[in-house]
């Protein structure tokens, strides 16, 4: 166990965390604005790396792809928002899993009607297909910390987007009393058709990028999710600086843990065994520590105004 492989294993945590964090903020922006537990937001990644698949296959270029893949999920959101959610809003949480559940099937089903069952493949664009030396590491997949900087790059026009803009005042707003924003004017549907368009469109960021480093395939999306909750629980509902923090916490304790557990477990047991259990425990370490934080927050890390 050397320091370079200690940090590298950091980065890669850092970046599994950060692509959760594009997932998550989108999940936690709909829930704290519009109160709607949209288990179908895995589908939207799922549509976004089918369309960056699709786009990069028939133009030759990552980069239009990746702007289609956003375009794409964007667009799903905002007409299943229309559509669908709006007639939720006033639903209880049942209703809305119960419909946002089989959203996710007919998503699931209609993406392996127009692109069959075999999973699409995305190359990493020749201009980040390298690596770079960094401190204590001799070699580094600059895509890898593409995906780093475009995910800070996101959070950051997060940030920017809900403290200093109109929108993100209204967005606020929303967050603390809807019926008082519509009595003031606001466009109560309009907003919440943008707000979920904007979540779509950050996971479908999410799955582009992802959809270089794995296979697109049908039903990529679901086992995300179930992440990208943990994070939100975690860090807060409705808190984008929760789902930040959250999202990169996860993505350590994941990351650390399945590398260095069963090396820690080889002392004490034999190599078969070290693996088998230390990739057991592995997996529950996410679920543990989120236990451990709800025990002492139990409204997460951070609050909505955060």
């Amino acid at each position: 166990m050397t320091a370079a492989l200690i940090f590298e294993q950091i980065l890669n945590g850092l970046q599994f965390g950060l692509t959760l964090f594009l997932m998550a903020a989108g999940l936690t922006l709909v829930f704290g604005v519009m109160g709607l537990i949209n288990l179908a937001h895995g589908s939207l990644y799922m549509v976004g790396a089918f369309c960056c698949a699709w786009i990069t296959q028939q133009t030759g270029s990552f980069w239009l792809g990746l702007g289609g893949g956003v375009l794409g999920a964007a667009a799903a959101g905002a007409l299943i928002e229309m559509l669908v959610i709006r007639r939720l809003y006033d639903r209880d949480h049942l209703d809305q899993v119960l419909a946002t559940f089989a959203l996710i099937l007919i998503f699931s089903e209609g993406t392996r009607m127009v692109f069959g069952s075999m999973p699409l493949y995305l190359n990493i664009p020749e201009a980040l297909s390298g690596t770079v030396a960094l401190p204590g590491v001799e070699a580094y997949p600059i895509y890898r910390l593409f995906i780093i900087l475009a995910a800070l790059a996101v959070a950051v026009l997060l940030y920017l987007l809900i403290s200093k803009t109109r929108l993100g005042m209204r967005i606020r707003a929303g967050e603390s009393d809807r019926e008082m924003i519509a009595a003031l004017g606001v466009d109560i549907k309009t907003l919440y058709t943008i707000v979920f368009a904007l979540g779509a469109a950050i996971a479908g960021l999410s799955g582009t990028l992802v959809g270089a480093l794995r296979s697109v395939q049908v039903g990529m999306g679901e086992p995300v999710l179930i992440l990208a909750f943990v994070v939100i629980v975690i860090g807060g509902i409705g808190s984008i600086k929760g789902a930040l923090i959250g999202s990169i916490l996860i993505g350590l304790v994941d990351t650390l843990g399945r590398i260095f557990l069963p090396i820690i477990l080889k002392v004490f047991m034999e190599n078969a065994s070290a693996n088998s259990i230390g990739a057991a425990l592995s997996s529950m370490l996410i679920y543990l520590m989120m236990a451990g934080i709800l025990a002492v927050k139990p409204k997460g890390l951070f609050n909505a105004a955060n």
